[in-house]
C-alpha cells in the first residue's frame, strides 16, 4: 500500500486517522517544558524524540507509549529526516496520536516547518506547541538581557551550521548589519564553524566586541565562558566547549557587567524593618 497516496486522498475525512503534535520540549531543564507540552506528551501513543529532549521528560509520557529515539544533531550521524517523516505517516495512518518532540522550539532551527509542510500536503493537520528556544535559555543563564534601551533594539538569531550545499553565510555583512543596527547576535549550532565565524564578524565588528558562550544551558552540567570577539576561537579550543552551545555577541553582555558591578545590598541598609 502506498500510505503517503492514501493518506493524501482520504485523511481529512476519516477520523480514524491519527495526528501529529510537534512540541517544543525546551533548552534542557524538564520544568521549563510547557504545561500544553506536557499534556500532549502525556496525551501520545507514539513519541519521536530528538537527541536534544532531556531524557527526564519522558516521564510525562504514558506508560504504554511507543518512545522512538531519532536523534539529531549537527556534525553527527543522523537519522535521516525522509524517515523520520515516514514513521510520522505510517503511525498516522494506524490512528497513532504522534508527537513529534524537539528540543527548544520547534520552529527555531528545529526543522519542524519542513515536517509540517511535508505533514500538510498529504492532509495531515499538525499541531504546535511552542518551547522555550535555547537561545533565550542562554540568555537567562547568564544573568544577561538579549535586548537593552542602551545597547540592543533587537536579537538576529541565526545557524552557523548551513544546509548542504548553500551559499556559507556571509559573517562580515551579518556584523556589519548587527553593529549598525545594534542588534545582539545569538548563533546556535556554530562551533564547528567557529574559525570561519569569528573571521568574517571581525572584517565589521570592533575585537573588543563581548561574547559570551554557554554550552548546555539550563542544564546540571551548564558551562559558561566569556570573552572578546578577538578571543573567541581560542577561548572555546582552550577551555574545550563543544555542542550544543549558544554563542552570544553583543555590547549587550555590557549591562551584564554593569549589574554584577551595582551591588544592591546598599539599598537594603536604609530600609528599616516594620
Amino acid at each position: 500500500m502506498n500510505i503517503e497516496k492514501d493518506i493524501r486522498f482520504t485523511s481529512q475525512l476519516n477520523a480514524s486517522y491519527g495526528s501529529v503534535t510537534l512540541v517544543g520540549a525546551g533548552p534542557g531543564d524538564p520544568e521549563l517544558l510547557t504545561i500544553k507540552g506536557m499534556r500532549a506528551i502525556f496525551e501520545a501513543t507514539i513519541l519521536l524524540v530528538d537527541d536534544l529532549v532531556n531524557p527526564e521528560i519522558l516521564q510525562y509520557a504514558s506508560p504504554s507509549a511507543r518512545i522512538i529515539q531519532v536523534g539529531k544533531r549537527g556534525g553527527c550521524v543522523s537519522t535521516p529526516q525522509s524517515y523520520i517523516e515516514k514513521l510520522m505517516i505510517s503511525a498516522v495512518a494506524k490512528g497513532e496520536k504522534v508527537v513529534r518532540l524537539k528540543g527548544g522550539d520547534p520552529f527555531i532551527f528545529g526543522r519542524g516547518g519542513e515536517e509540517q509542510e511535508h505533514l500538510q500536503a498529504l492532509g495531515i493537520p499538525v499541531k504546535v506547541i511552542s518551547g522555550i528556544t535555547s537561545g533565550l535559555a542562554a540568555s537567562t543563564a547568564l544573568g544577561a538581557p538579549l535586548t537593552h534601551r542602551d545597547y540592543a533594539v533587537g536579537v538576529l538569531m541565526i545557524t552557523g551550521h548551513n544546509k548542504p550545499g548553500r551559499n556559507a553565510t556571509d559573517w562580515a555583512q551579518i556584523g556589519k548589519v548587527a553593529q549598525d543596527t545594534k542588534l545582539t547576535l545569538v548563533i546556535y549550532m556554530g562551533i564547528t564553524g567557529i574559525d570561519s565565524i569569528q573571521s568574517g564578524l571581525l572584517e565589521s565588528m570592533s575585537s573588543d566586541t563581548p561574547v559570551a558562550i554557554v554550552q548546555k544551558a539550563t542544564l546540571p552540567d551548564q558551562r559558561i565562558e566569556k570573552c572578546t570577539l578577538r578571543e573567541m576561537v581560542s577561548k572555546i579550543h582552550e577551555t574545550k566547549m563543544g555542542s550544543p552551545s549558544i554563542i552570544v555577541i553583543g555590547d549587550v553582555l555590557q549591562a551584564l557587567t554593569q549589574i554584577a558591578n551595582d551591588s544592591v545590598a546598599p539599598a537594603f541598609q536604609n530600609i528599616k524593618a516594620a
